[in-house]
């Protein structure tokens, strides 16, 4: 486990190390539905469920990098109160929450240290979550998750 948390910290000082020596100063800020960071370091990876691909961003953040390091990774999410699906990952991750607020379909976040949630509807919340990233066009994302549990892939773009 502690060899676990070490190479998740080398890479993610590495990409730290290898972007700020980048001769490359452009950047690009991505179209979303609202739920944008303002953050143009930002990482694209795509969410399949089913037949529906959904193009998402992971935010600029310790603990979307160590999500991130996990990917490709195919899983059976668990629904909860009509609202959103989660599943308890096989180890803790960096958390850095803060008291939810307003919640957006297609926000990825982590509950706790260690059991990622993905919303499908908007909520207003007292629970902390660390905000991971969220799905760019959400549209369609209730439908194809559907009832119930549902497997559900997250892989890099």
């Amino acid at each position: 486990m502690r060899y676990f948390v070490t190479v998740i910290t080398l890479l993610f000082t590495f990409s730290c190390c290898t972007a700020s020596c980048s001769k490359d100063n452009k950047t690009t800020t991505p179209l979303t539905n609202g739920n944008e960071n303002n953050n143009p370091s930002t990482i694209k990876m795509k969410i399949t469920i089913g037949t529906a691909v959904f193009a998402a961003t992971l935010n600029d953040s310790p603990s979307a990098y160590a999500f991130k390091v996990m990917l490709p990774l195919t899983i059976n999410m668990i629904e909860l109160n009509n609202n959103e699906k989660y599943y308890n990952l096989p180890i803790n991750l960096t958390a850095n929450s803060s008291i939810g607020g307003d919640i957006k379909t297609g926000d990825l976040t982590l509950y706790g240290s260690s059991t990622l949630v993905l919303f499908y509807k908007n909520i207003n919340t007292s629970y902390s979550y660390t905000k991971l990233g969220y799905i760019d066009n959400p549209s369609g994302l209730a439908t194809a998750l559907g009832k119930g549990n549902v497997v559900v892939k997250f892989e890099n773009n």
